[in-house]
């Protein structure tokens, strides 16, 4: 849970005030008082009838009483919200929950609550407070939800002061606001064997020395509990105290998870569209790597990776898995369609260096991006690509299936690559294509080992 920021309100005079704001804010009520005691002014005149007249100035002069008093009336209220969670998947609730506090030494009236919010969230919540007691506090809470991934901004509050007649309603707002993210749903994944590799992969991590050689040994000062088998001689004679070698050095496996944005590559919108089970598949298998302790990272086919620290992108030793995966989940959530037409961005990046893993999610793919994604194979230790085409996507469950010629080539051209490539159906889920993909890798492995 996150803390918002506090934001404080006067129902005070404004710089634009004056009788224009007072009269702008009478109900019904009171303009209905007002002109009723017009119209017995009026009448009053016409008749002779004095009696009139002073019931027709005691409702007129009712709701410009009112006003006045309510518009002069100097109620300091402080407000804050808090989200409970501030980033929550898509299709889960969040509460939001809202302070009150009146910081001045008078009692408030009757107060009316109201917090802005995105349609897609819901309806406008809107709370009455009861007379708010000097130092007094109250708190109130509502939920919001949403089957969208995206940043939406909550507030500012907004507090109408009414009289106790209701003739007159005042609007004073605040000037915070907050954000909730609506991350891409995770999906729980099996720890499965997928690089490509005899060994080592399920471990998540490799070791490697840090010493190329006698002469290259960069020694550290002895700390008591180290083993004297690792003194380092010649070093101790040089600095004149004991030194030993340092120990090896964990290097951490990593993996690449490639997100296809392109626009021409998905076809349709909403919650159940491919391109948001590709982006829930990417965010799944992030998360999934850096809880076996792997060294991540999120490229596009823009060529933009995230986190991006450093030369390679890759999450750095110093950056916690949890941060990690904010930073991350922060991206899918506002992620969107990218007017580039290819994938050769993302191999120029790829191509740089030894990748490890590379998981890719893949929209329509033409025969010249399918050869591009074939040479991104060359640099990975193992490849996984998930294969959405978007014309069974958009097709209705009872039409009759198309021709699949296409799509089915691509897959055989991703294959002979060295991919291991899976098509992926309307609402298949995630965790079963994983598992598939690991038995088609081992059935490969097998097949390959023959003499």
């Amino acid at each position: 849970m996150t803390a918002a920021g506090t934001g404080h309100a006067e129902a005070d005079r404004g710089e634009k005030g004056g009788v224009r704001t007072a009269l702008a804010g009478l109900t019904t009520r009171g303009r209905s008082f007002l002109a009723a005691g017009v119209a017995a002014a009026v009448c009053s005149y016409v008749l002779g009838q004095s009696d009139l007249l002073r019931v027709g100035l005691l409702l007129a002069v009712l709701p410009l009483v009112c006003a006045t008093v309510l518009y002069r009336t100097r109620y300091r209220v402080a407000g804050s919200r808090r989200l409970s969670p501030a980033r929550v998947p898509a299709g889960s609730e969040a509460r939001v929950h809202l302070r009150m506090d009146n910081v001045s030494r008078l009692p408030t009236g009757l107060l009316m609550l109201q917090d802005r919010v995105p349609y897609v969230l819901g309806p406008r919540p809107r709370f009455v407070l009861d007379r708010v007691e000097a130092g007094g506090r109250r708190e109130v809470s509502y939920r919001v939800r949403s089957d969208l991934r995206g940043r939406y901004p909550l507030g500012p509050l907004q507090l109408r002061l009414t009289d106790p007649f209701g003739m007159c309603e005042l609007t004073r707002s605040f000037s915070t606001y907050d954000n909730l993210t609506v991350i891409p749903r995770v999906e729980p994944l099996a720890p499965v064997r997928l690089s490509g590799e005899a060994k080592g992969y399920g471990d998540g991590r490799q070791r490697s020395l840090a010493l190329a050689g006698e002469d290259d040994v960069i020694p550290r000062g002895y700390r008591y509990g180290d083993d004297l088998r690792r003194v380092h001689w010649r070093s101790t004679a040089r600095y004149g105290e004991l030194m030993v070698r340092r120990e090896e050095q964990p290097q951490r496996a990593r993996c690449t998870v490639l997100l296809d944005t392109r626009g021409i590559a998905f076809a349709g919108a909403g919650p159940d569209s491919a391109f948001e089970w590709a982006v829930s598949g990417a965010a799944s298998v992030l998360v999934h790597m850096l809880e076996r302790g792997f060294s991540v990272r999120l490229l596009t086919d823009t060529g933009t990776a995230v986190p991006g620290e450093g030369g390679d992108g890759f999450a750095g030793a110093s950056q916690g898995s949890a941060d990690t995966a904010g930073l991350m989940m922060d991206t899918l959530a506002v992620i969107d369609h990218s007017d580039g037409a290819g994938l050769s961005r993302a191999y120029d990046v790829l191509r740089g260096g030894s990748e490890g893993l590379l998981v890719a999610f893949l929209g329509d793919l033409d025969e010249e991006q399918a050869a591009v994604a074939s040479r991104m194979r060359q640099r990975s230790s193992g490849a996984v690509a998930f294969v959405l085409d978007s014309d069974t996507w958009v097709r209705e469950p009872s039409d009759v299936p198309g021709p699949l010629d296409g799509s089915e080539e691509r897959l055989r051209m991703l294959r002979e690559a060295g991919w291991t490539a899976v098509g992926v159906p309307r609402g298949a889920s995630l965790d079963e294509l994983w598992r598939h993909a690991d038995r088609e890798r081992r059935g490969v492995v097998v097949s390959g080992e023959g003499p």
